[in-house]
């Protein structure tokens, strides 16, 4: 039976090893941790679905992040209007950073995971991807399906934008 999935295990594996990671890129991407609960749980429901998907792939992480990348895109087009009233209506920022008991570094999480928000998605999903992932600039290439110079030059405006708005906040700090 084709349609079979893959035994438990093997998925659950799979689920083990890469959902923390995917579940961050999206949450990183939707800045809503309800739907990136929604799209790391398409991720795998396809999985599930299609279980030969992950076997044709040369590098799984990098695999599954172009899927998550994918779908995630198809949702937020699907949920544009949506989206926008609930940002609209948001109250903060999902807290992307784990809380520190120092009041200095607290506050420079909370500004960094603001100015990230306010990056625009494509250049979120690169600084992400080079940061939290590792991923080199080839990689990453690879992974988002875009030239190696757009995500060489995604980081770096991303990254000039990240500095110059936090640059007053962490002189302060210093």
């Amino acid at each position: 039976m084709a349609d079979m999935p893959p035994p438990a295990t093997d998925l659950g594996s799979i689920y083990d090893a890469h959902a923390p990671a995917l579940f961050a890129f999206l949450l990183n991407i939707t800045r809503r941790e309800a739907d990136a609960r929604d799209i790391l749980q398409e991720v795998f429901v396809k999985l599930a679905r299609q279980p030969g998907l992950l076997e044709a792939a040369r590098e799984p992480r990098a695999f599954l992040v172009r899927l998550a990348h994918n779908l995630a895109i198809d949702h937020l087009r699907r949920h544009q209007a949506r989206e926008r009233r609930h940002e609209a209506a948001a109250t903060g920022d999902p807290c992307l950073f784990a809380p520190t008991q120092d009041p200095d570094e607290d506050e420079f999480r909370r500004a960094l995971s603001e100015a990230l928000g306010e990056l625009p998605l494509a250049q979120r999903s690169v600084i992400h991807l080079k940061l939290w992932e590792g991923l080199t600039f080839e990689q990453i290439a690879e992974t988002l399906e875009i030239p190696l110079n757009t995500a060489g030059s995604r980081y770096r405006y991303g990254i000039d934008k990240l500095r110059d708005r936090l640059r007053p906040l962490y002189e302060e700090i210093q």
